[in-house]
C-alpha cells in the first residue's frame, strides 16, 4: 500500500515537472511572466481606480483591500480554466498504466497553487514595502482561504475537465458563468454593507465567502456578517468527489 502511494507521488512529480516544461518553456522568463502577468494586471487596475480617486471601502489602502479578492479569484479562475484541458493536454500520457486521469488533474493543482504562493508573497510584500499594505493579523486564516481556494477550484475545474472531455463547447458555457464572479466577490465594496436584497444573492457565491476570509486574516477588525466558510468547503468537496466518481465510471468510455 504504502510503495503504491510512493508511486502515485512520483507520477504525480513527475507530471508537475512536464507541466511546468510545458507552460513556461525552458527558460527562467517564461515562469517570471507568469508570475508577474497578474501582478502586472491587478497594478494596472488599481492605478487606474486612484487616478479616479477611489477610496478604500474599508482600511486606508485600496490596493490592499482591491489584492484580498482579485487574488483570490485570480486563483480561483486559472484553476478552473487550467484544469478543464487536463485530459486532452495529457492524452497521450493516459495510454500508460501508471498514469490515471486524476494525476494529471493534482499535477495541475500543484503547478497552479505553487504558482500562486509566490505571486501572493511577491505582491503582498511589494504593498508592505511600499506602505500599502501590512503583514496579515491573522495569517492562519489567510492560509486557511488559500487552501480553501484550492479545494474548491480544484472541484470546479475537475468537474470541468470531465465536461469538456465530453463537448467542448463547455469552454463557452463555463465562461458564461465565471464572468459575473468579478462583480459578485466584493472586490469593489463591503458585502455586509449591501442591501439585504443584494446580500441574498451574492451570498450564493463561494468565492465571496472565501475573500470575506482572507479580509478578515488581513484586517485585525474586519468582520463579516456574510462569512460562512463551510459553505465552500462543502460545496468543494462534493464537487471533488462526484468529479472523481464521475471520471472513475466514464473511464471506459473515453478509453
Amino acid at each position: 500500500m504504502f510503495y503504491a502511494i510512493w508511486l502515485q507521488i512520483r507520477v504525480i512529480a513527475a507530471l508537475t515537472l512536464r507541466e511546468t516544461r510545458m507552460t513556461f518553456g525552458t527558460s527562467h522568463s517564461g515562469y517570471f511572466w507568469a508570475v508577474f502577468q497578474p501582478i502586472f494586471s491587478v497594478s494596472f487596475l488599481m492605478t487606474l481606480f486612484y487616478l479616479i480617486g477611489r477610496q478604500a471601502p474599508f482600511g486606508p489602502s485600496l490596493a490592499l483591500f482591491f489584492a484580498t479578492a482579485v487574488l483570490t479569484l485570480e486563483f480561483y479562475n486559472k484553476l478552473s480554466a487550467s484544469l478543464m484541458r487536463a485530459f486532452r493536454s495529457n492524452k497521450s500520457l493516459l495510454s500508460y498504466p501508471m498514469i490515471k486521469e486524476p494525476d494529471t488533474l493534482f499535477a495541475r493543482l500543484s503547478l497552479i497553487a505553487c504558482t500562486f504562493i509566490v505571486i501572493n508573497v511577491v505582491f503582498y510584500s511589494g504593498l508592505i514595502a511600499f506602505g500599502l499594505g501590512q503583514f496579515p493579523a491573522h495569517p492562519e486564516l489567510v492560509v486557511f482561504a488559500f487552501l480553501t481556494t484550492c479545494l474548491f477550484g480544484f472541484g470546479v475545474g475537475s468537474i470541468n475537465a470531465i465536461l469538456y472531455q465530453k463537448n467542448q463547447a463547455w469552454q463557452h458555457i463555463e465562461k458564461i458563468f465565471a464572468r459575473p464572479l468579478f462583480f459578485l466577490s466584493g472586490v469593489f465594496y463591503i458585502p455586509s454593507t449591501m442591501p439585504p436584497e443584494a446580500v441574498a444573492i451574492i451570498k450564493w457565491n463561494p468565492i465571496l465567502h472565501i475573500v470575506e476570509l482572507t479580509r478578515e486574516g488581513f484586517y485585525s477588525n474586519y468582520r463579516s456578517d456574510v462569512l460562512n466558510i463551510a459553505y465552500p468547503i462543502g460545496l468543494g468537496a462534493a464537487l471533488v468527489i462526484i468529479a472523481l466518481f464521475a471520471e472513475r465510471i466514464t473511464r471506459k468510455q473515453r478509453a
